[in-house]
């Protein structure tokens, strides 16, 4: 009992740290943001602010979590290899952030990070089988763990950055995510994961009075890319390899929000005949907005989206008999809000204007992975 409340206490500490650094570098990054010419200007119909505001705010959250890491994680190979991936992540973030680098630049060197972290022993090597009926109850990868641990790593990195439409939305569900997988990890007593999990969500802590709505300083693709790529990273190291037997499900659980609103992009996108990367007006976050909510509102419902998937995520890896009753009701609370937001005037979803802005021309499509 006693190594586990030092045990919490670390894992508070490194939260607590993370926190503090962020909340102390924020404003730094954002006079630095300013200097550099890190500033998104609204130019379309999908950005939700009027005047022009710092981004690169993703430093911060970066600069915390690094040193939290530092003072209180253990540098194994497999962490020293994530922070690693995470500098290459954050440096093109940087520069994508000041200059708008093309996808196909970006999506190379963020493969490129993904490989550093695999290739120091952050690889999902066995899945469970979803398959109930098969004699075998686990799927060895062999051969393919690398390609389909680096498809995760990208993914994940991906979808979080394309979340991040409103002012405090991507910050929060990566904080809920953190937070799912912090108590997921002490429950199974993996407290170098807790650790990580712990720094990153103060370092989102830290950062999210800052970017709330109206918000003072953008996260940035600095931000957002460096956020998933951690969770993505991390739940390799937890997830994947401490729950075997649910291995399938649990990630994408945690992860609900930005895998469920990056695949209905992708598919309605090429359903219209467009590019994948093609930046558009009908992420969840748009369709809110056009049935009415206000930038707050939104980020509520998404916010609480996020904590029904987090939950069932907890509840499946610690429940017994009431776990499936209690998976199948928030996934299915989850379901209908998801469901009403995407059919609720799905003709011309595409096509509605927020409340109170003026007509504006059709997005353009923009050099780099999804942006604000």
């Amino acid at each position: 009992m006693n190594t586990d409340l030092n045990g919490i206490a670390v894992v508070a500490a490194a939260l607590a740290v993370a926190f503090l650094f962020a909340v102390i570098l924020t404003p730094v990054v954002k006079r630095l943001a300013f200097r550099v010419g890190a500033v998104d200007v609204p130019t379309d119909e999908r950005r939700m602010h009027k005047r022009p505001i710092p981004r690169m705010g993703g430093l911060a959250i970066f600069l915390g979590f690094l040193l939290s890491t530092i003072l209180f994680a253990e540098l194994t190979t497999p962490v020293r290899g994530m922070l690693l991936g995470a500098v290459i992540i954050v440096v093109l973030g940087i520069f994508d952030d000041i200059y708008n680098l093309s996808a196909k630049f970006k999506f190379v060197v963020q493969i490129i990070a993904a490989l550093v972290a695999v290739l120091s022993g952050n690889v999902i090597a066995t899945l469970s089988n979803p398959n109930i009926f098969s004699e075998n109850p686990y799927w060895n990868l062999g051969w393919l763990a690398i390609p389909v641990t680096v498809i995760w790593i990208v993914a994940i990195t991906n979808a979080v950055n394309l979340i991040d439409g409103l002012d405090g939305l991507a910050c929060g569900v990566s904080t809920i995510s953190s937070l799912t997988l912090v108590v997921i990890a002490l429950v199974c007593s993996a407290g170098d994961v807790a650790i990580l999990m712990a720094a990153l969500a103060g370092g989102c802590l830290g950062f999210l009075p800052y970017n709330l709505n109206p918000a003072k300083i953008f996260m940035g693709d600095t931000g957002s890319t460096f956020l998933g790529f951690i969770l993505a990273v991390v739940s390799v190291q937890g997830l994947f390899k401490f729950y075997t037997i649910i291995s399938f499900a649990v990630p994408f659980l945690m992860l609900g929000l930005p895998i469920f609103d990056t695949c209905f992009a992708f598919l309605r996108r090429i359903a219209r005949g467009q590019s994948p990367m093609q930046a558009d007006r009908s992420h969840v976050h748009h369709r809110l907005i056009d049935m009415g909510f206000n930038q707050k509102q939104a980020v509520a419902v998404l916010y609480i989206i996020s904590a029904i998937l987090g939950l069932s995520a907890v509840v499946l890896t610690t429940s017994g008999a009431l776990k499936a009753m209690i998976l199948l009701i928030a996934l299915c609370a989850a379901g209908v809000v998801a469901a009403t937001i995407f059919l609720h005037n799905n003709n011309n979803g595409n096509n509605k204007k927020p409340p109170g802005q003026e007509e504006a021309p059709p997005a353009k499509q923009e050099k780099g992975v999804d942006k604000r």
